[in-house]
């Protein structure tokens, strides 16, 4: 099975499947795959609004920490530029983008969701951020659009805890946009998209580049300082231990 299924519905509606089994964990070809898949649907003039999904009953659960024990300072340097590079691209793609969350979404794949402009959840859906309980921090890309997309007491809960929200919580935030039945979610969320789609294509382009401009410059200027391979790479004394934790149940 493909980890990236590309569907096209009525009215230029492009909807990109993660079905990297079983949960969409994160390693940067998939990333980078993501990255590229994000990029030809912007360069494609057939479509006029993109709907990212999951094939399963997660929409991602972050990092795949089985493969981060692995990664010697080169693998670190890797799933950092992909980190950036990937949830970079979704945020800067100039075309409507919608998220479809069924289920969990979960550290670093929090951001297939805050990267979106607009986000239509189901109940089961929860978001969080658990980097710090898995002992890594933040690479410049996810973190300039959590401090974009967040407010600054989700920012500080979801950062600091390590914990997620329920569906009913991140409404109330503004972290999602909809809550709707499961039975409901693919059909809404092609709906939100067609609706994003209405608006005159350049403009929706110029006027969400005015909204992120800044924030994408900064990320770029970082990346370009460095940013995609730390010196001293990413994970830190503490780090493989507390993943291990959290593979075994105990984080």
């Amino acid at each position: 099975m493909a980890e990236l299924i590309r569907t096209d519905h009525a009215g230029g509606i492009a909807r990109l499947t993660l079905a990297r089994a079983p949960v969409n964990a994160l390693v940067p070809d998939f990333l980078m795959d993501f990255a590229v898949s994000i990029d030809r649907l912007a360069a494609d003039d057939a479509v006029r609004a993109i709907v990212i999904d999951s094939a399963f009953g997660v929409h991602s659960a972050g990092l795949d920490l089985k493969a981060a024990q692995t990664w010697d300072r080169g693998g670190e340097h890797a799933i950092v530029a992909a980190l950036n590079i990937g949830f970079t691209t979704l945020f800067a793609c100039p075309k409507p983008t919608v998220a479809a969350i069924a289920g969990p979404a979960i550290a670093g794949g929090l951001f297939f969701v805050l990267g979106c402009d607009y986000r239509v959840a189901a109940p089961r859906a929860s978001f969080g951020l658990a980097e710090v309980r898995v002992g890594a921090d933040f690479p410049v890309g996810p973190m300039e659009i959590a401090r974009a997309t967040l407010s600054a007491n989700d920012l500080r809960r979801l950062m600091l805890t390590g914990q997620p929200v329920s569906a009913d919580r991140a409404l109330a935030s503004g972290i999602v946009d909809e809550l709707v039945d499961e039975a409901m979610l693919g059909e809404a969320a092609l709906q939100a998209a067609a609706a994003l789609a209405d608006n005159p294509p350049l403009t929706y382009a110029a006027v969400k580049r005015q909204i992120r401009g800044e924030v994408i410059a900064r990320i770029k200027a970082a990346m370009a300082a460095g940013g995609n391979a730390p010196p001293d790479g990413w994970f830190n004394s503490e780090t493989k231990a507390a993943m291990a934790r959290m593979i075994a149940g105990r984080g």
